[in-house]
């Protein structure tokens, strides 16, 4: 009796199994990870300096909340070039006293340019007055000369006594040493303005090349102010958005940091969550985006079966919305999943960085096949995928069909 009841319980068994060989079985592939936010603006944000200094005054407390431009510390300056508490104003008076000079050049030039003007002017007049005055003098030369040449005829005829003709001799030699003196007054009178001219000309353009090495300076100094200013305004070290300040990596007051040297940590204040799951690289290309995920939190009971997703308890529903395109870990490809609208919110106590467990949902088969993939160490089947996005491409196109 007793094997006879054995036998009719294995058979039961037995066939239950066999049932339960043809029963459905949802696919999935498993993956780990962390809790994460999708926008790479709302993850933790390390705050780093812009220039070396000393740390002279903590603002805020580890775990504090902190609002966007608070300030978190204060550091002083170490580099002697700044040392000087008044360099902003010196350097404001500086500036000041380069523009009163370029000032000053530029009225010296403008009156340079004026006296070139007056001096040309000047010349035309004189030169046109001397021109004047040689036509006169080439005229009473002309009439001398006639005038000298007919009494030379009459004197050599014997007609006018040597008196007479000496006197005519001696204007014309007159007549005709003004003619020449007039001439060479206009070369004088030309070259006398032409030199102060070019003595005008040559003041003006050294003038303006101080005006323009003036000008070089005064954008230097205002350069310098520029970088002065921003400079000192580094030694607050400010929020740059909203968050909670979770790790300061600097402690110590008078403690030294150097440009670009972390100071803290901030997680900024957001519901933009997300899950970063690691899934191996046999597996990405049946995954895509759009897939349902079921998330199982550390710290949160939950009982799963990956197969029969209906039937758990204690997880979470998500949606896959990035797959990379290039490996995170060897052998490993990283996706980003977003919460299931559809489904339970996830858990408000959930934070940045605690670990999940994930199962990315695909199509249905039968138990004993499953259990025959899974001995043989084969990827999932897909028998079809949806459309997917294409962002090098920017074109729809169908996923290749899988079968087994």
């Amino acid at each position: 009796m007793a094997g006879k009841l054995l036998l009719r319980w294995l058979i039961g068994i037995g066939f239950i199994f066999l049932i339960v060989l043809f029963l459905p079985w949802q696919q999935n592939i498993r993956g780990t990870g962390k809790v994460t936010a999708l926008s790479p603006g709302n993850r933790p944000q390390t705050i780093e300096t812009v220039i070396a200094g000393r740390i002279q005054n903590w603002k805020v407390q580890e775990g504090q909340f902190v609002n966007k431009r608070d300030t978190i510390a204060i550091i002083s300056e170490v580099k002697e070039k700044y040392f000087d508490p008044q360099m902003l104003s010196r350097l404001r008076e500086v500036i000041v006293a380069k523009e009163n000079s370029l000032q000053s050049k530029d009225l010296k030039a403008r009156a340079l340019k004026r006296q070139i003007k007056a001096l040309r002017e000047g010349m035309r007049t004189k030169m046109n007055q001397a021109k004047a005055k040689l036509e006169a003098e080439h005229v009473r030369f002309d009439n001398a000369k006639n005038q000298f040449d007919r009494n030379k005829t009459l004197f050599d005829a014997g007609n006018i006594p040597l008196t007479k003709y000496q006197d005519i001799e001696y204007k014309y030699q007159a007549a005709e040493a003004d003619y020449i003196n007039a001439e060479i007054e206009i070369d004088r009178v030309e070259a006398e303005y032409l030199d102060k001219i070019n003595k005008a000309e040559s003041d003006l353009n050294n003038t303006l090349a101080e005006q323009f090495d003036t000008e070089a300076d005064i954008a230097k100094l205002r350069n310098e102010l520029v970088n002065m200013e921003i400079r000192s305004q580094q030694y607050f070290i400010l929020a740059p958005q909203s968050g909670f300040v979770v790790k300061a990596t600097q402690a110590g007051i008078g403690e030294t940091i150097k440009e670009g040297e972390p100071v803290c940590t901030i997680m900024p204040q957001s519901d933009d969550l997300a899950v970063e799951m690691h899934v191996k690289a046999m597996d990405v290309p049946l995954i895509s985006k759009g897939r349902i995920v079921r998330i199982e939190f550390d710290g949160f009971p939950a009982l799963q079966f990956s197969g029969w997703p209906s039937i758990s308890v204690g997880s979470f529903g998500g949606i896959v919305e990035v797959i990379d395109y290039v490996n995170s870990k060897p052998g490993e490809f990283r996706i980003l999943v977003i919460p299931d609208k559809e489904d339970d919110s996830w858990p408000k106590q959930i934070r940045n960085g605690s670990g999940i467990h994930g199962w990315v949902m695909l199509d249905s088969v039968s138990v004993w096949y499953e259990i025959w993939r899974q001995l043989n160490g084969f990827p999932p089947s897909l028998y079809e995928e949806p459309f997917e996005e294409n962002p090098y491409t920017d074109n729809k196109s169908e996923s290749t069909t899988l079968s087994k």
